[in-house]
């Protein structure tokens, strides 16, 4: 008989969704509640999203260790901005931190699946999807985690935005406005909930505008 060895991890994968949506003047970002490890919810509270600066807001599916490690040095590293330059970073200079960080650790990298959010230099949304190792791309709108297969081809037929190969470039954000962004987020997350067995429990949805952040709740499945 063959000596069966127990296969150890450094990784898991804590499930959950994640979604951005920029607009013209909002960024809308929102994130379910579930933390689970295979079969188990670990816990039904759990915020996936963190705000990094006054108009950047990030939101982490993937090793949610991971997750809380990457959000405290990109903290670290903002705070030594705000000593050198009294100011807070821009959403596309934190965009570009993040990559940075994410790629520093290429070779063991931070298990985090990342969609950065929030309002650029001009006021306009703006919305930054990344894989584990930092590559990224600023989008109109964009979902990672374990709902995201589910929730992208829905938001790809309500928004498709222009192939960035188009000359002249178009414009990422999206038509709708911020109270119809919120309605479509909160119909996304009703729908991968009814499927994707890792998304539910609560819905937290975080608004940026030019009036400053709020956030909306909303219950989902609890099953």
């Amino acid at each position: 008989m063959t000596k069966q060895h127990a296969n150890w991890s450094p990784y898991d994968n804590n499930g959950g969704s994640c979604v951005a949506i920029a607009g013209a003047d909002y960024c809308v970002i929102a994130a379910d509640t579930r933390m689970s490890t295979g079969y188990n919810i670990l816990t039904r509270d759990y915020s996936k999203i963190s705000q990094l600066t006054d108009k950047s807001v990030m939101a982490s599916s993937g090793f949610q260790a991971d997750v809380k490690a990457l959000q405290k040095v990109l903290s670290a590293r903002h705070l030594i901005y705000q000593h050198q330059h009294n100011k807070q970073m821009s959403c596309p200079a934190m965009a570009q931190l993040l990559s940075n960080t994410l790629y520093y650790k290429r070779f063991f990298p931070y298990y985090a699946f990342n969609v950065l959010g929030g309002l650029d230099n001009e006021g306009k949304g703006c919305v930054f999807t990344y894989d584990a190792v930092g590559s990224y791309e600023r989008v109109g709108y964009s979902a990672q985690g374990s709902g995201s297969t589910l929730i992208m081809p829905f938001l790809d037929n309500q928004l498709k935005s222009p192939s960035p190969l188009l000359l002249p470039a178009k414009d990422a954000v999206t038509p709708l406005s911020e109270t119809e962004a919120v309605d479509l987020v909160k119909t996304v997350f009703a729908s991968a909930t009814e499927r994707d067995i890792y998304t539910g429990d609560k819905l937290e949805i975080v608004i940026l505008n030019a009036s400053g952040i709020r956030r909306e709740y909303m219950d989902l499945r609890r099953d």
